[in-house]
């Protein structure tokens, strides 16, 4: 195992849903997908965004693109139109959770370094 960023075994888009945001992380190589699926659950994702979520957060699984995908709930200040966050949309949030460190299987860093461009 080695401590790494989500980002060295994935990529990410998020964006807004009203008041909420919408964040996916998709798997850069097909075996780590089981990987997160076990290891980022809503929890995990709610401790690391929890100074911006403040409701609760849901995930979505999408195993035919490797991907999750985690609604943030009242994360955006009331939305785009009316929030005054700085990032009212939410596009910064995928960056904010590809830097969250965990410990991964060396073996996937490799295979995910192979695809990564």
């Amino acid at each position: 195992m080695a401590n790494a960023k989500l980002l060295d075994i994935a990529h990410g888009r998020s964006g807004d849903k009203g008041d909420g945001s919408n964040v996916g992380i998709i798997a850069r190589h097909p075996d780590v997908y089981p990987f997160l699926k076990k290891t980022l659950t809503a929890d995990v994702v709610k401790e690391h965004m929890k100074n911006i979520c403040e409701g609760k957060v849901e995930r979505y699984e999408l195993p035919n693109i490797g991907a999750l995908n985690f609604v943030l709930h009242q994360s955006l200040g009331g939305g785009g139109t009316v929030s005054l966050k700085l990032d009212a949309q939410g596009k910064t949030h995928a960056a904010m959770l590809l830097r969250m460190e965990l410990d991964i299987p060396e073996e996937l860093l490799e295979k995910a370094k192979a695809t990564k461009s």
